[in-house]
């Protein structure tokens, strides 16, 4: 999946035969990316430095050349992808991944970015995109996947009554209901709380 900028110390990644390092990220990987940015994007007043700070959790190195306009423009991209990750329908997400992928990404192309990393497949113009296309393009793929792997939506909306983030869905066994940990902890507490008497509450 692609990456726009490589890492340097992720036990994920590896080097290639110059020594430089690279990342393979998964589909899940490219996926979860999405949906931490289209969270940090579709939140009040996000900055540069917030949406830079996604980038390196999810595996992109310094620089981070992230400008407000950068931003303005990714959070244009959040929006639409959000619609994606929100529906609980599988035909209704594809319906609306197709219409993305239409509109918004270019055809499909090997790059090694000049050989810094292993080849893989790229849906944005070029290797100097600009972040909201690359944003885009690698989004869009991921969850495209993730349909046609699973054929269940890509992802939802978390299920506390407290947050309205969006998170991507994988794997097996139970499906997804909170985009973390802390979220369904809290609703366990709450949960609990409201079944325990009245006379315990005092």
């Amino acid at each position: 999946m692609p990456s726009k900028n490589q890492p340097h110390d992720r036990p994920e990644n590896g080097q290639d035969a110059a020594g430089d390092w690279y990342t393979r990220h998964s589909v899940l990987q490219t996926a979860q990316r999405a949906a931490a940015l289209v969270n940090v994007l579709t939140a009040e007043e996000s900055t540069p430095e917030d949406v830079a700070a996604v980038l390196r959790a999810h595996g992109e190195a310094d620089p981070l050349d992230v400008s407000r306009k950068d931003v303005e423009q990714m959070r244009v991209v959040a929006r639409s992808l959000r619609d994606v990750f929100v529906t609980s329908d599988v035909s209704e997400a594809a319906t609306r991944l197709n219409r993305l992928l239409s509109e918004g990404s270019g055809p499909a192309r090997l790059t090694s970015h000049n050989g810094r990393t292993p080849w893989h497949i790229h849906l944005d113009g070029d290797d100097e995109a600009p972040w909201s296309e690359w944003f885009l393009a690698s989004s869009c793929m991921a969850m495209a996947v993730l349909i046609w792997d699973r054929q269940r939506p890509p992802g939802g909306v978390c299920a506390s009554s407290r947050c309205t983030n969006v998170y991507a869905a994988g794997g097996s066994g139970a499906p997804r209901r909170y985009c973390s940990a802390r979220c369904a902890t809290r609703e366990r507490v709450a949960s609990h709380r409201r079944s325990r008497p009245t006379s315990e509450q005092s």
